[in-house]
């Protein structure tokens, strides 16, 4: 589309930080349509690299992504990023708006730098508002979310997100922080009598957890684990099944096994929790 190498677009990204590539899972740079197209105009006007960036930043052209999320942040401008966001959602599903652009520009700036701290707060606050108009619950199975993150963790936004679109997926969930004690854990299972419990965020020892997990299945005896963005470490066989590191995926992933007739504790091993296993 630009008429230049790979190698050439790598220079530009490190000497201008335009265009801005998302990575796949595999580690490929995947470039947002709008930043390209809009770079290919200035280009062709200004026959100069670095005046055609500069102009295609000013511009702005092209549908809304994550790094015009985050240069928003960067100038901590709350209107610009409220008309980005509802320029995508014009374009995307509210789930891809999510994923491909407020995570996505939430993870751009350095972590517990204002720019950041302004962009998760945002982020939070965004995702809460949606939350509150999900639709009523339309399946009978619940979700658990165990919460380890901390406030202004990335892991916490993104435990929020798998919340928000279980639930816009008619899904019963209930969010906990791992701070709470097993007793009082299980008092509030039967409200949800969950399903599944998805294990999120890094802030809690492994016998921690399973203490948790074991309150869990002491009332919710056919209920499945599952790890969410390494909540758990990789140190051996286990029953938890791994959801992976977006949010999308891992809803799918939750939605499908929770179709399943006859769903138990006997998931197929993926990667360990010894400890959780043994309790």
């Amino acid at each position: 589309m630009l008429g230049v190498s790979p190698n050439t677009l790598r220079s530009w990204e490190r000497r201008y930080g335009f265009p801005r590539p998302r990575r796949s899972p595999g580690g490929h740079r995947q470039y947002a349509l709008g930043e390209i197209e809009s770079l290919r105009a200035t280009l062709a006007e200004t026959h100069n690299v670095s005046s055609a960036i500069a102009l295609a930043r000013q511009r702005g052209e092209g549908p809304s992504s994550g790094s015009r999320l985050a240069a928003a942040f960067a100038a901590f401008d709350e209107d610009k990023a409220n008309g980005l966001l509802e320029e995508s959602l014009a374009l995307r599903s509210v789930e891809r708006t999510i994923e491909e652009v407020l995570l996505e520009a939430a993870a751009t700036h350095s972590d517990r730098t204002p720019e950041y701290e302004f962009g998760w707060r945002y982020a939070t606050g965004w995702l809460s508002a949606v939350k509150r108009l999900s639709p009523p619950a339309t399946r009978t199975s619940g979700v658990l979310v165990l919460d380890a993150s901390s406030t202004l963790e990335l892991d916490a936004l993104y435990a929020q997100a798998l919340e928000l679109m279980l639930r816009r997926a008619g899904v019963r969930t209930l969010s906990l922080s791992t701070g709470i004690t097993p007793n009082r854990l299980a008092r509030a299972l039967p409200a949800l009598a969950p399903r599944a419990v998805v294990l999120a965020g890094r802030g809690i020892s492994l016998d921690a957890l399973g203490r948790l997990v074991y309150s869990v299945r002491s009332v919710a005896h056919q209920t499945s684990i599952y790890d969410y963005r390494g909540a758990v470490p990789d140190t051996g066989a286990s029953t938890v099944l791994r959801l992976g590191p977006n949010p999308m995926a891992a809803r799918d992933l939750l939605l499908t096994r929770l179709e399943e007739p006859g769903l138990s504790r006997s998931v197929t091993p993926a990667q360990p929790l010894p400890a959780i296993n043994a309790r």
